[in-house]
């Protein structure tokens, strides 16, 4: 398997984790298993904004499209320096 030319380098990805799980590690006074926790916690509700953004940007699309809204002019429109 090859690397994703769209990702970083796997050593700087694993020195971010690093720095994430110390700063999580401070926050928590030392507390390994809160310091987990935390950083699970965050990450789940990270995930369902972004899911909930994802839906509402399909949404937006779909009715975009069940309205024609997708940023072309409708077959057989009028350029809008037409337009009554």
């Amino acid at each position: 398997m090859h690397a994703d030319p769209h990702e970083a380098p796997v050593e700087i990805r694993l020195r971010e984790a690093e720095l994430i799980a110390r700063a999580y590690h401070r926050a928590a006074r030392g507390d390994t298993w809160g310091a987990l926790v935390a950083a699970v916690a965050d990450a789940l509700a990270d995930l369902d904004a972004a899911e909930r953004c994802i839906a509402r940007q399909g949404r937006l699309i779909s009715r975009g499209y069940a309205r024609c809204w997708t940023g072309a002019p409708a077959a057989g429109a009028l350029p809008s320096s037409d337009q009554p």
